[in-house]
C-alpha cells in the first residue's frame, strides 16, 4: 500500500526464488497474479530503474519501521529487511 505496483514491479523483476516468493504470499492472491503477468510482459528493464526502485523501497521500510508501523528483525544496529 505504501509502495506503487510500478516500483514493486521494477525492484523484483530480476529477483528470483525464494524472496520472490515470499512477496506473492504475503499479497493478495489477485495482487499478486496481476504483477506477475506485468513483470512477464514488461521486456528488459534498466539496471539504475531497478536499483532505484529498491532504494526507495528500502527507504519506505525504514520509515515504516521509525514510525512503528513495522518492525525489522536483526541484532543490534544491524537491520533486516
Amino acid at each position: 500500500r505504501e509502495v506503487a505496483k510500478e516500483e514493486l514491479l521494477l525492484a523484483l523483476k530480476p529477483v528470483e526464488g525464494p524472496l520472490r516468493d515470499k512477496f506473492f504470499r504475503n499479497m493478495s492472491s489477485r495482487a499478486a497474479e496481476s504483477l506477475k503477468e506485468d513483470m512477464e510482459t514488461r521486456g528488459p528493464v534498466k539496471l539504475s530503474d531497478v536499483e532505484s526502485a529498491q532504494q526507495n523501497i528500502l527507504k519506505t521500510v525504514q520509515r515504516l519501521a521509525g514510525e512503528g508501523r513495522v518492525a525489522l528483525g536483526g541484532k543490534g544496529e544491524e537491520q533486516m529487511v
